[in-house]
């Protein structure tokens, strides 16, 4: 598909859309996914409020489509049915714009191997404070974790054994964070040398899991200033998730 994806994506931000995806399915059928660029959605002073938020119609649609038959044919390009649309309510990620441009909504992503004993995952788009042995960029979904500390309140007094507490706390926290860092070194070591990794939670054993992708534990700061909440994530890349053929969706 790469050289085909190139001339479909060239087409379409030629015509001023955004290519979301390309695929092609059964009997022929060859399925383009586009949505208006990201400056569309932002705030325009000259947008009446009670408008209809911006979105991709039929009759851009319709314009791709007359665009890239024609194209595709002028490349030559073997396909017996063309459909074109937009994302719809659940849609994908798959380049690293997408995850800049939707980092802070909640995203949902289903592994094919259960991690924690669990497939599904929803949460909220972030860039993991992790850092990667191969210097990628770690994005993470951030979890509601129902046994998070609670925040103390503003001036209340901590007693040796609650300053204690908490030191031991976060010192856990940096050793659980060193050993995601090293389980990472290793599957990445493995995995150029061709072998297969098994991944493995920070509560303990788990199923096969893709390479690097992996719960852990981080702090991060409450609506108190002065208080510390422990939140989950699932850490990946987007290597990570592309080459486990996993694709997370925005949830609107």
């Amino acid at each position: 598909m790469g050289p085909v994806q190139a001339v479909i994506e060239r087409t379409v931000s030629g015509l001023g859309y955004e290519l979301v995806d390309v695929e092609l399915a059964g009997r022929g059928l060859l399925r383009v996914t586009i949505d208006l660029p990201a400056s569309a959605y932002l705030p325009d002073p000259a947008r009446p409020a009670d408008a209809m938020p911006p979105s991709v119609r039929v009759e851009d649609c319709e314009k791709v489509s007359h665009q890239l038959s024609h194209v595709l044919m002028v490349e030559n390009i073997d396909y017996a049915r063309l459909e074109v649309s937009s994302p719809g309510l659940d849609r994908p990620l798959k380049r690293a714009t997408d995850y800049e441009r939707f980092e802070g909504l909640e995203v949902a992503l289903r592994l094919r191997e259960p991690l924690s004993g669990r497939r599904n995952f929803e949460g909220v788009l972030v860039r993991d404070d992790l850092a990667d042995p191969g210097g990628a960029v770690r994005w993470a979904l951030e979890l509601p974790d129902p046994k998070a500390s609670k925040p103390r309140k503003p001036g209340a007094k901590v007693g040796k054994v609650a300053a204690a507490k908490e030191a031991a706390r976060l010192q856990a926290l940096k050793a659980l964070r060193d050993g995601v860092l090293a389980r990472a070194a290793a599957a990445q070591a493995a995995s150029k040398e061709g072998a297969s990794v098994a991944g493995a939670s920070e509560e303990g054993a788990s199923g096969r899991v893709p390479v690097g992708i992996a719960e852990h534990e981080t702090a991060a700061p409450a609506q108190d200033a002065d208080a510390v909440e422990t939140v989950r994530r699932l850490s990946f890349t987007l290597d990570e998730v592309e080459r486990a053929r996993l694709v997370p969706k925005v949830k609107f």
